[in-house]
């Protein structure tokens, strides 16, 4: 029985990007990179579908999310620092 392979996030990239150029054919595409055709279609697919979500306002939000998020921590970071100092002044 085989092991199955994992593939990188880059290395479907490229083969996508690859396979979208057009300079060469999935099945030549394939053999070079000793993949199966159909995972190489599969991979071209998905980039065309995923790429609309490169120019959509949705990453934007997303990141202005993570920006907030980040904020956020450093707040209850800063404030559990200013409960932990306050208490202890109050125990003396």
């Amino acid at each position: 029985m085989t092991k199955r392979r994992n593939f990188s996030d880059t290395f479907k990239a490229a083969v996508a990007l690859e396979a979208l150029r057009g300079d060469k054919t999935v099945q030549e595409i394939a053999a070079k990179r000793q993949l199966h055709p159909t995972q190489v279609s599969t991979w071209k697919r998905q980039a065309i579908e995923g790429m609309a979500g490169v120019f959509s306002d949705k990453v934007r939000k997303a990141e202005n999310k993570e920006g907030e998020i980040k904020e956020l921590h450093a707040k209850i970071g800063q404030l559990a620092v200013e409960s932990d100092f306050l208490s202890q002044g109050l125990k003396r």
